[in-house]
């Protein structure tokens, strides 16, 4: 049977609507913003359009790349970094709860309106459900943590440090720039979607740049920017 087209009854070309979704979910930009500078290549659409593209491609794209990185490498299990950080929606505070590998790629995201320990045990089932069990768990000092990691048998996988979690709280910076960006959100759903379609892009293009020659980064760039433009292809 074959595929369905996604972009079959859109009058905008699939490369124009792509790189209208990547400009808004990977970089600091709002609507109008990526408008504006689809207008300075002679793109000329809305920035409803955009608002309806990304609503519409952005979890579409999101799904492709995780099915992609699934079926070609497993999730790495040596290390995982687990944080909370919280999030504003309405005015009432709310928590992002992100896991990250040893390398930066998030590997799960989950918004809850608490951080007790029901919360981090159903977001350590959910993550390890899709990835399996790591050997090391890093946290800070949340006690929630080590109620949840003792609720499923893996206290002893739980390291606690001043520095252990840096990676992620270094992860979190670019979904805080791009939460400015946006004006912050409005329900605890678009939350979770924002939060998800992001962190997907982020790991297509994410790079340790530092640790990488220049002719190693511009090679991987171009090897995550041939795989954004496949995506959806029927």
């Amino acid at each position: 049977m074959a595929k369905c087209d996604p972009f079959k009854y859109f009058k905008t070309s699939r490369e124009i609507i792509r790189l209208a979704v990547m400009l808004y979910v990977r970089f600091p930009l709002s609507l109008r913003n990526v408008e504006d500078l689809l207008h300075e290549r002679g793109i000329d659409v809305s920035h409803e359009a955009v608002r309806y593209w990304w609503h519409r491609f952005g979890p579409m794209f999101a799904a492709e790349i995780r099915q992609r990185r699934v079926s070609g490498m497993k999730s790495s299990r040596w290390r995982w970094h687990l944080d909370e950080m919280f999030v504003k929606i309405n005015g009432e505070r709310h928590y992002l709860w992100r896991a990250v590998d040893h390398e930066g790629d998030v590997l799960e995201s989950f918004v809850t309106k608490t951080r007790d320990k029901k919360a981090a045990l159903k977001f350590l089932k959910k993550t390890m459900r899709k990835h399996g069990r790591p050997e090391i768990i890093a946290t800070d000092q949340l006690r929630s943590y080590g109620a949840a990691l003792k609720e499923i048998g893996a206290t002893d996988r739980q390291e606690t440090g001043r520095w252990l979690n840096n990676r992620a709280e270094n992860s979190h910076l670019p979904f805080r720039r791009r939460e400015r960006a946006m004006l912050r959100f409005r329900h605890m759903r678009s939350l979770q979607k924002f939060a998800a379609v992001h962190a997907s892009i982020y790991n297509l293009f994410n790079s340790e740049r530092n640790l990488s020659s220049r002719h190693i980064f511009k090679r991987n760039r171009a090897v995550a920017l041939a795989e954004w433009r496949g995506l959806g292809a029927a």
